[in-house]
Protein backbone atom coordinates (compact mmCIF):
# COMPACT_ATOMS: atom_id res chain seq x y z
CA UNK A 1 0.00 0.00 0.00
CA UNK A 2 1.44 3.40 -0.68
CA UNK A 3 1.53 6.33 1.78
CA UNK A 4 0.03 8.80 -0.35
CA UNK A 5 -3.48 9.03 0.67
CA UNK A 6 -6.11 10.48 -1.57
CA UNK A 7 -8.07 13.41 -1.09
CA UNK A 8 -11.96 12.61 -1.65
CA UNK A 9 -12.86 15.54 -2.99
CA UNK A 10 -10.81 15.77 -6.70
CA UNK A 11 -9.20 12.46 -6.36
CA UNK A 12 -5.84 13.63 -6.60
CA UNK A 13 -2.58 12.53 -4.28
CA UNK A 14 -1.55 14.31 -1.15
CA UNK A 15 0.30 17.45 -1.70
CA UNK A 16 -0.08 17.47 -5.45
CA UNK A 17 -1.40 20.89 -7.01
CA UNK A 18 -4.76 21.42 -7.08
CA UNK A 19 -5.66 21.93 -11.19
CA UNK A 20 -6.66 25.51 -12.14
CA UNK A 21 -9.79 26.04 -13.22
CA UNK A 22 -9.85 27.20 -17.30
CA UNK A 23 -8.90 31.18 -17.84
CA UNK A 24 -6.53 33.65 -19.03
CA UNK A 25 -3.61 31.82 -17.89
CA UNK A 26 -5.07 28.35 -19.12
CA UNK A 27 -2.81 26.19 -21.48
CA UNK A 28 -5.14 26.48 -24.46
CA UNK A 29 -3.44 30.04 -24.51
CA UNK A 30 -0.20 31.89 -25.50
CA UNK A 31 1.52 33.63 -22.97
CA UNK A 32 4.07 36.13 -23.17
CA UNK A 33 7.13 36.67 -20.53
CA UNK A 34 4.94 38.37 -18.15
CA UNK A 35 2.14 35.91 -18.01
CA UNK A 36 -0.11 38.36 -20.01
CA UNK A 37 -1.94 36.56 -22.59
CA UNK A 38 -1.71 37.49 -26.66
CA UNK A 39 -5.04 39.28 -26.35
CA UNK A 40 -4.51 41.29 -23.64
CA UNK A 41 -0.63 42.11 -25.51
CA UNK A 42 -3.04 43.13 -28.70
CA UNK A 43 -5.30 45.04 -26.52
CA UNK A 44 -2.29 47.12 -24.51
CA UNK A 45 -1.08 47.71 -28.54
CA UNK A 46 -3.97 49.45 -29.47
CA UNK A 47 -4.22 51.17 -26.68
CA UNK A 48 -0.33 52.88 -27.50
CA UNK A 49 -1.85 52.74 -31.10
CA UNK A 50 -4.33 55.01 -29.72
CA UNK A 51 -2.33 57.22 -27.32
CA UNK A 52 -0.21 58.03 -29.99
CA UNK A 53 -2.32 59.11 -32.46
CA UNK A 54 -4.02 61.17 -30.25
CA UNK A 55 -0.54 62.45 -29.44
CA UNK A 56 0.43 63.41 -33.34
CA UNK A 57 -3.58 64.83 -33.52
CA UNK A 58 -2.85 67.21 -30.86
CA UNK A 59 0.95 67.68 -32.17
CA UNK A 60 -0.94 68.42 -35.56
CA UNK A 61 -3.44 70.89 -33.48
CA UNK A 62 -0.67 72.97 -31.80
CA UNK A 63 1.12 73.28 -35.11
CA UNK A 64 -1.80 74.74 -37.32
CA UNK A 65 -2.42 77.07 -34.18
CA UNK A 66 1.17 78.14 -34.08
CA UNK A 67 0.89 78.51 -37.93
CA UNK A 68 -2.05 80.60 -37.27
CA UNK A 69 -0.60 82.52 -35.07
CA UNK A 70 2.00 83.44 -37.03
CA UNK A 71 -0.04 84.42 -40.13
CA UNK A 72 -2.02 86.99 -37.63
CA UNK A 73 1.39 88.11 -36.14
CA UNK A 74 2.64 88.61 -39.98
CA UNK A 75 -0.52 90.16 -40.85
CA UNK A 76 -0.31 92.69 -37.59
CA UNK A 77 3.26 93.59 -38.75
CA UNK A 78 1.55 94.51 -42.33
CA UNK A 79 -1.16 96.60 -40.41
CA UNK A 80 0.80 98.61 -38.43
CA UNK A 81 3.78 98.86 -41.10
CA UNK A 82 1.16 100.29 -42.96
CA UNK A 83 -0.44 102.58 -40.18
CA UNK A 84 2.61 104.06 -39.51
CA UNK A 85 3.05 105.55 -43.21
CA UNK A 86 -0.35 106.54 -43.16
CA UNK A 87 0.46 108.71 -39.97
CA UNK A 88 3.86 109.65 -41.00
CA UNK A 89 1.70 111.16 -43.51
CA UNK A 90 -1.12 113.04 -41.67
CA UNK A 91 1.75 114.19 -39.01
CA UNK A 92 3.33 115.58 -42.45
CA UNK A 93 -0.24 117.38 -42.89
CA UNK A 94 -0.53 118.91 -39.43
CA UNK A 95 3.16 120.22 -39.83
CA UNK A 96 2.08 121.80 -43.02
CA UNK A 97 -0.83 123.13 -41.68
CA UNK A 98 0.35 123.85 -38.90
CA UNK A 99 3.01 126.07 -40.02
CA UNK A 100 2.52 126.99 -43.50
CA UNK A 101 -1.07 128.32 -43.08
CA UNK A 102 -0.47 129.73 -39.68
CA UNK A 103 2.27 131.61 -41.51
CA UNK A 104 0.54 132.39 -45.00
CA UNK A 105 -3.09 132.24 -43.83
CA UNK A 106 -3.30 134.59 -41.13
CA UNK A 107 -2.06 137.70 -43.04
CA UNK A 108 -3.92 137.18 -45.82
CA UNK A 109 -7.57 136.84 -43.18
CA UNK A 110 -6.28 139.35 -40.61
CA UNK A 111 -5.88 141.54 -43.23
CA UNK A 112 -9.63 140.43 -44.73
CA UNK A 113 -11.12 140.76 -41.12
CA UNK A 114 -9.28 144.07 -40.73
CA UNK A 115 -11.09 145.48 -43.97
CA UNK A 116 -14.46 143.94 -42.43
CA UNK A 117 -14.47 146.63 -39.50
CA UNK A 118 -13.34 143.89 -36.95
CA UNK A 119 -10.70 144.76 -34.58
CA UNK A 120 -7.18 143.30 -34.12
CA UNK A 121 -8.04 140.82 -31.52
CA UNK A 122 -10.74 139.40 -33.24
CA UNK A 123 -8.82 139.04 -36.39
CA UNK A 124 -5.82 137.25 -34.83
CA UNK A 125 -8.50 135.10 -32.30
CA UNK A 126 -10.33 134.13 -35.46
CA UNK A 127 -7.64 132.80 -37.33
CA UNK A 128 -5.56 131.54 -34.23
CA UNK A 129 -9.04 129.34 -33.54
CA UNK A 130 -8.90 128.30 -36.99
CA UNK A 131 -5.29 126.96 -37.36
CA UNK A 132 -5.67 125.19 -33.87
CA UNK A 133 -8.73 123.26 -34.81
CA UNK A 134 -7.07 122.10 -38.03
CA UNK A 135 -4.08 120.88 -36.51
CA UNK A 136 -5.75 119.19 -33.64
CA UNK A 137 -7.90 117.69 -36.53
CA UNK A 138 -4.05 116.92 -37.98
CA UNK A 139 -3.16 115.30 -34.27
CA UNK A 140 -6.03 113.11 -33.76
CA UNK A 141 -5.47 111.87 -37.04
CA UNK A 142 -2.11 111.01 -36.49
CA UNK A 143 -2.58 109.35 -33.07
CA UNK A 144 -5.65 106.99 -34.70
CA UNK A 145 -3.46 105.66 -36.94
CA UNK A 146 -0.45 104.93 -34.80
CA UNK A 147 -2.86 103.26 -32.52
CA UNK A 148 -2.55 100.19 -35.02
CA UNK A 149 1.08 99.65 -34.42
CA UNK A 150 0.45 98.25 -30.96
CA UNK A 151 -0.26 94.78 -32.16
CA UNK A 152 -3.24 94.81 -30.49
CA UNK A 153 -4.51 91.57 -32.00
CA UNK A 154 -1.53 89.58 -31.39
CA UNK A 155 -1.35 90.59 -28.16
CA UNK A 156 -5.49 89.70 -27.58
CA UNK A 157 -4.69 86.15 -28.71
CA UNK A 158 -1.59 85.82 -26.55
CA UNK A 159 -3.76 87.11 -23.75
CA UNK A 160 -6.39 84.16 -24.82
CA UNK A 161 -3.68 81.68 -24.78
CA UNK A 162 -2.20 82.93 -21.18
CA UNK A 163 1.18 84.12 -22.71
CA UNK A 164 0.19 88.11 -22.33
CA UNK A 165 0.41 90.38 -20.00
CA UNK A 166 -3.16 90.85 -18.01
CA UNK A 167 -2.25 93.51 -16.08
CA UNK A 168 -2.31 96.31 -19.49
CA UNK A 169 -5.91 97.01 -18.73
CA UNK A 170 -7.20 96.09 -22.31
CA UNK A 171 -10.92 94.48 -22.54
CA UNK A 172 -11.07 91.15 -24.50
CA UNK A 173 -12.20 93.66 -27.57
CA UNK A 174 -9.16 95.47 -28.23
CA UNK A 175 -10.37 99.49 -27.09
CA UNK A 176 -13.38 100.61 -25.60
CA UNK A 177 -14.40 102.53 -28.47
CA UNK A 178 -14.62 101.75 -32.27
CA UNK A 179 -12.51 102.43 -34.85
CA UNK A 180 -13.16 106.15 -35.08
CA UNK A 181 -13.54 106.86 -31.60
CA UNK A 182 -12.38 105.09 -28.44
CA UNK A 183 -8.89 106.63 -27.14
CA UNK A 184 -5.78 105.08 -28.48
CA UNK A 185 -3.21 103.28 -26.12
Amino acid sequence: MSNESTRPEDGQPNGSPKPEPPGPDSPGQEQGANGETAKERAGFEQAMRDIGGAGRESLGAAADAARALRGLLLADLSLARSALGHALAWMGVALAFGAAACLLAMGAVIALLQALGLSWLASLSITAATSIAVTALGVWMVLRYLRHTSLEATRRQLRRMGLGDETDGADEDGLAGNDMGGTPR
